[in-house]
């Protein structure tokens, strides 16, 4: 059985003759949240492109259940949920027409669809918001309108890029508890985080990315025994391997 997210030795980038991401192989499963992490530059976002179907590998293959992007592209879209790191939304639609639109591009019906949103607008508290239009929220507010448009679709899959940029403390802990539920639901997550305080506590497996090439991946326990440091901190672990890689 096929996992839900799979890459296969994937090299790939923006031109042909200059591989950013280097044979790349991960697999998400069904109930987990999985941290990619990274320092700046080593093809976090790359890779995230690469799933997104935005970019197609030099070599190897991405799947989603078991379909990769060129075979099927609009059911391999169907699949996931993005939450990008900057907000994307149109200006002259409003809070709750954004959730509508979203709504009906993934054809869920109506009474679905106003069961989901006004649960979302509470836990994230934009209900007095909900007519208004993105130019007159802080970048806060346009990032819980994006988290709120992923959410509503429950897919299989979730990807996160840097989720919690320019949220409050009350808007992180209600994405952080919604996606521990979205995981107990049976949805895989693969989050981009820089905040490894946060990704050692919520995630389940970590994949560490340096210079394009997967330098480290597995459960906290598993990274502790490739880097020999009993007892580390995700932290400590991930410091070690890149500096070592740096000297």
């Amino acid at each position: 059985m096929s996992s839900l997210l799979e890459l296969i030795d994937v090299t790939g980038g923006y031109t042909g003759n200059k591989p950013v991401i280097h044979n790349v192989s991960f697999q998400i499963e069904p109930g987990e949240i999985v941290a990619l992490i990274g320092l700046n530059g080593a093809g976090k976002s790359t890779t995230i492109k690469h799933i997104l179907g935005l970019l197609q590998p030099f070599q190897g293959a991405i799947k989603i259940k078991g379909q990769t992007f060129t075979e099927s592209p609009e059911q391999y879209r169907a699949q996931y949920s993005y939450i990008p790191e900057y907000p994307i939304y149109y200006e002259e639609l409003t809070l709750w027409e954004h959730l509508e639109l979203i709504a009906m591009t993934y054809g869920i019906e109506r009474e679905v669809f106003l069961e989901r949103a006004p649960i979302l607008l509470k836990e994230f508290r934009m209900e007095k918001r909900k007519n208004m239009f993105p130019n007159q929220f802080s970048k806060g507010m346009k990032q819980k309108l994006i988290i709120m448009m992923a959410f509503l679709i429950q897919p299989s899959l979730y990807i996160v890029d840097e989720p919690l940029l320019g949220l409050d403390p009350l808007g992180i802990r209600s994405l952080l508890q919604w996606l521990v539920k979205c995981k107990e639901n049976g949805a895989g997550i693969l989050m981009s985080t820089h905040i490894l305080a946060t990704a050692e506590k919520y995630c389940d497996r970590f994949i560490i990315l340096h210079e394009g090439k997967i330098k480290a991946q597995g459960t906290l326990s598993e990274l502790r025994e490739v880097s020999q440091m009993k007892n580390a901190s995700l932290d400590d672990i991930y410091l070690h391997l890149t500096e070592v890689e740096e000297l």
